[in-house]
């Protein structure tokens, strides 16, 4: 089984790379020969999607790319301190999100045979 990790930074309302980052993850959550332990982690204003309704710069929700990646078992992390610095720790996620923190990320990265970042 393949570990790989996921960073997305980009906010999910400027470029497309955020919606790109989701959709890679949902490729590899989905794919049909290959187990995948996979694990995202939202930093910067790609914190923003974790909450719920928001959308890409070309108006597409985002929110069911991460409520199918939540049902595929896919762990989403939002970084505990851009979170804060946008007040968004207070508010409610999208079901099956949590905050997490650097010290987790920098396990996780240890933990992974691949990262990739968007």
């Amino acid at each position: 089984m393949q570990k790989i990790l996921i960073i997305i930074h980009a906010a999910p309302y400027g470029s497309e790379r955020c919606l790109s980052g989701l959709r890679v993850a949902t490729a590899l959550a989905a794919h049909p020969t290959e187990e995948v332990q996979l694990r995202v982690f939202l930093m910067s204003d790609a914190s923003f999607v974790g909450l719920p309704n928001q959308q890409d710069g070309n108006g597409s929700g985002l929110q069911a790319l991460v409520e199918q990646l939540v049902d595929c078992g896919v762990t989403i992390r939002l970084c505990r301190t851009c979170a804060l610095a946008r007040g968004l720790a207070d508010l409610p996620l999208i079901k099956g999100l949590e905050i997490g923190t650097l010290a987790e990320l920098a396990q996780w990265t240890l933990d992974a045979d691949k990262v990739l970042t968007f």
